[in-house]
């Protein structure tokens, strides 16, 4: 593994002004917070494993990550701070198919 001796530069970071949700965004959080199963995580740490299922193989494994992530704290109370490992999968799947899959488990 290599190793590069510098901060990780945080998203929050990376963009100068106020960040507005479009209404599609808005919709997305909304339906994704219906769909989410109700649950209770009592961890101190987590584990994230999560697989997006895209239609096309020009997809971004790394673009849906924060959203989602975002989302999971909202409905399940938790901090993003407080995950220790996050593995994070792409699948191509046909058009009108496309997926998130996911699991949360204490890290150990």
């Amino acid at each position: 593994m290599n190793k590069l001796h510098i901060k990780p530069l945080s998203v929050n970071e990376c963009w100068q002004g106020k960040r507005f949700k479009t209404p599609g965004y808005k919709k997305y959080e909304r339906d994704l917070l219906l769909m989410l199963p109700k649950k209770t995580f009592k961890f101190d740490k987590f584990s994230i494993e999560i697989e997006f299922g895209f239609s096309t193989i020009l997809a971004d494994i790394d673009n849906p990550l924060k959203p989602f992530i975002d989302i999971l704290q909202k409905k399940y109370a938790i901090n993003d701070r407080d995950v220790y490992l996050l593995s994070v999968r792409k699948k191509v799947v046909p058009k009108g198919s496309e997926y998130i899959k996911f699991k949360i488990s204490q890290y150990e």
